[in-house]
């Protein structure tokens, strides 16, 4: 199986990349600034704009299976003028062009890395988010996620392309960068955290290698066929 890989480089794609040349796959991966070589069994493109249908339509040749896990994420000193407006443009628009030009290509499934984000921003006591949890986004970046969730699912009704969507929540392991290593050095440096009695939140996480386990099963099981997993 050829499989096409987005965000190849980064803390969960290169992991996926992995194990996906492991179970013996030939990828295509997709990277901004390509490294300087190529595993045996890669294919690099280099794709600088994501909105650029040249560059894709060159990556797609050949593509059964897309995963795409690239995206805009969080930006801690957010400069643009209009940070929904941005996410749109690279979480929802350009995920959705190339999910037509995969469609058009004959990708045959469509795995979207997404985010528990698309649900909300947190849960009542004793109530966390369920596969049947009505979205209710609030940050630009879970906004972008969810439109393009449905942006995806109706692609698949006019298309024929299976798609599958993952909702992962807050994702640790090795490598593991932004606030989560964080908290790791405070733990390390023996900073008390503010978080004993004052309070009794609960959060979910997942497993870096529990997320790459589910989404391999999403590359070619015939249940998850247009189906959103929520993996904790």
């Amino acid at each position: 199986m050829t499989v096409l890989l987005t965000g190849a480089s980064g803390f969960v794609g290169s992991a996926l990349l992995r194990k996906l040349l492991a179970a013996g796959q030939r990828v295509h991966a997709c990277y901004r600034t390509p490294p300087p070589t190529s595993p045996e069994g890669v294919t690099c493109y280099a794709i600088p704009d994501f909105t650029s249908d040249s560059a894709w339509r060159a990556a797609l040749v050949g593509v059964e299976v897309l995963v795409h896990a690239a995206a805009r994420v969080h930006v801690m000193d957010e400069m643009a003028a209009d940070p929904l407006e941005e996410f749109r443009r690279i979480n929802v628009q350009g995920t959705l062009a190339l999910a037509r030009w995969a469609a058009e290509a004959g990708v045959r499934r469509f795995v979207f890395m997404s985010s528990v984000k698309a649900l909300g921003e947190r849960t009542v006591p004793d109530a966390p988010f369920a596969a049947d949890t009505p979205p209710a986004p609030e940050d630009a970046y879970g906004i972008s996620k969810w439109e393009a969730e449905q942006g995806l699912l109706q692609l698949a009704q006019e298309t024929g392309m299976e798609v599958v969507i993952i909702r992962p929540p807050l994702v640790y392991g090795p490598g593991v960068k932004a606030n989560f290593a964080a908290m790791m050095r405070w733990v390390s440096w023996g900073i008390p955290l503010p978080l004993g009695a004052a309070t009794h939140n609960r959060r979910s996480f997942v497993a870096l290698d529990n997320l790459v386990d589910l989404t391999m099963v999403c590359t070619h099981h015939p249940a998850a066929t247009n189906h959103i997993f929520l993996a904790s």
